[in-house]
């Protein structure tokens, strides 16, 4: 059962994607069943009815208990060879099983063929690698090497290593260290949370009230809405569910959907074609507009309601791109992504987030200008699907359809945290936004919009279900949501300096300006006060012109090719 459970899993990110790239159900990497139901190969002839009707275990090689069959070439490879960091299969498919462990964990030991055993059982005089290599160099010095990959503290033990940390943090993942926030650790706070002396008071930033006897903050003014897109259009809806209604009738396969929230004006896409549309949710006519012309295979839009740009990524271009939300021009800020699926902004601190969901999953963060590029989540990730940021907290959520869990971490790669698990709303989730105390989403396995307290996933609620609608891009709408604030790129040109050259400029301007006074005394004094020639005639002769202006005009100055004179100026 744990082996077909891994396997639902599999199915249900690889499902996703090739429905929202438009890829048709069979492909070179799939099989197809004699019901049409599409399975990875890989799958075929595993022992186990994918289909549902046996036909990918029709006509399998019989390979001995144990072994391996590989598809592509027809053969079996013997269990040892499984997972030994070298493919056996044409296609590599024996080092691609989710049993195949490619780095192991800092609770691991790494043997020589690539497996991965407990730590705990190195130097204990018994061979848990089938090549013995936990067994050997026992009285090396871990630490003595690169610090045992330690980030601070590592303690040699009698039988291998382990990592510490100073007080005040914590060890994540066996060997780096994260200081400990409490607030973040408690979780009760909605947004802003002081700690002191063990005790937790939770505020709100302007235009939230909080709740007494409790963290929670709600936003005042209008009434926050939702915009979903699918494959019947893009519906508009209140976070409740009980007022909906069509904005738009365009039928299409659903894909990614934002908006800003300034003029209220909606853009999405599908992943089938190559436009980017907009709506005005005030204007009367309720047709929506071409955008510009992008790229298929779109699966993640957001708006920058600072700077006026949309950013989005594709399956099809492998990168992320980003243009003005008027159309006039775009560009290609990170390209060489694998299979990037959603992106997220955050234009007041000018970082852009986006997942990346393929043979390597990962979610990474970058300037606005596709510089400073590092990666947030490499590790205990599979198939991140969509983003979204919470950010009076700081905090970005991500949906994993691989894992079926909803999960946040801290801008800067901490305090990482699985809030929402597999609840039977979790399967096939496609859009995710937070707004006040809950993050919501949807899914498309039921056909529903459900959300859950963003803290720690309880008091599920289903806001709508949408019977045969398969709703897929959601975002939530409210003035809140999108705050001023200042320009990074903007901010980042006027940086103070620090008060020792404060101090040398000032010193230098004043300098400057008490010689500029002297020149100015020196020159009227010198006006004044010289002897100056005098033509009785008044036959209007200069002897010299202070009007830059007139010096070409008087014998002897000439001008340059570029316009620059050649005379003396004063």
């Amino acid at each position: 059962m744990e082996h077909l459970g891994a396997l639902l899993l599999l199915l249900t990110c690889v499902s996703r994607l090739q429905l929202i790239e438009g890829f048709p159900k069979s492909n070179t990497k799939q099989f197809e069943c004699s019901n049409g139901r599409c399975v990875p190969l890989n799958r075929q002839c595993d022992g186990v009815d994918d289909c549902g009707d046996s036909s990918d275990e029709i006509s399998c090689l019989n390979c001995t208990s144990g072994s391996f069959h590989c598809v592509a070439a027809a053969h079996c490879v013997p269990s040892h060879s499984v997972c030994d960091g070298k493919p056996d299969c044409s296609d590599g498919a024996d080092e691609q099983l989710d049993t195949c462990a490619p780095t192991c964990s800092r609770s691991q030991f790494k043997c020589t063929n690539g497996r991965c055993v407990p730590n705990s059982g190195r130097c204990d005089n018994i061979k848990d690698c089938e090549d013995g290599s936990d067994e050997e160099n026992c009285d090396d010095n871990e630490c003595e090497t690169n610090n045992g990959g330690c980030s601070h503290l590592c303690i040699d033990l009698p039988f291998g290593f382990m990592c510490d940390c100073p007080s005040g943090m914590r060890l994540v993942q066996d060997t780096h260290c994260q200081d400990v926030d409490h607030c973040l650790d408690s979780d009760v706070c909605d947004q802003i949370c002081v700690h002191t002396n063990g005790s937790f008071a939770c505020e709100c930033q302007d235009g939230y009230v909080l709740t007494p006897g409790t963290g929670q903050c709600k936003a005042t003014g209008v009434a926050a809405h939702m915009a979903i897109s699918t494959h019947k259009g893009v519906k508009w809806m209140d976070l409740s569910g009980s007022e909906q209604r069509n904005v738009t009738y365009k039928r299409a396969s659903p894909g990614p959907v934002s908006a800003l929230n300034a003029n209220k004006t909606l853009y999405w896409t599908s992943p089938e074609n190559d436009i980017i549309y907009s709506l005005s949710l005030d204007s009367s006519d309720r047709r929506p507009a071409v955008l510009l012309k992008a790229s298929i295979g779109i699966l993640g839009l957001a708006v920058d309601w600072i700077h006026e740009l949309l950013y989005w990524v594709s399956t099809n271009t492998h990168a992320l791109h980003m243009a003005s939300l008027n159309g006039s021009r775009q560009s290609e800020l990170i390209s060489g992504l694998s299979r990037p699926t959603a992106v997220a902004v955050q234009p007041m601190l000018g970082y852009v987030f986006w997942a990346d969901s393929d043979a390597s999953p990962k979610i990474e963060r970058a300037s606005l200008d596709g510089t400073s590029r590092i990666a947030l989540i490499t590790s205990s990730i599979r198939c991140p699907v969509a983003v979204s940021l919470d950010i009076p907290r700081g905090l970005l959520y991500w949906a994993d359809s691989g894992l079926r869990t909803v999960s946040r971490v801290a801008f800067d790669g901490q305090h990482r945290k699985t809030v929402v698990e597999s609840n039977g709303y979790l399967d096939q989730p496609f859009g995710l936004a937070v707004f006040e105390s809950r993050v919501y989403w949807s899914d498309q396995l039921t056909n529903s919009i459900c959300s859950a307290d963003k803290h720690n996933g309880n008091m599920l609620q289903v806001s709508q279900r949408l019977g045969s609608v398969s709703p897929a891009g959601l975002v939530i709408l409210h003035p809140l949501l999108q705050p001023a604030g200042s320009d990074p790129l903007q901010s980042a040109t006027r940086t103070p300096l620090p008060d020792s050259q404060f101090a040398l400029l000032l010193s230098l301007t004043v300098i400057i300006s008490l010689l500029l006074v002297g020149a100015v005394l020196w020159w009227q004094r010198s006006e004044f006060c010289a002897p100056r020639s005098f033509s009785p005639l008044g036959d209007g002769a200069l002897k010299e012109s202070q009007d830059p202006l007139l010096l070409s005009r008087l014998p002897g100055v000439h001008e340059h090719k570029d316009g620059a004179q050649n005379g003396s100026r004063h």
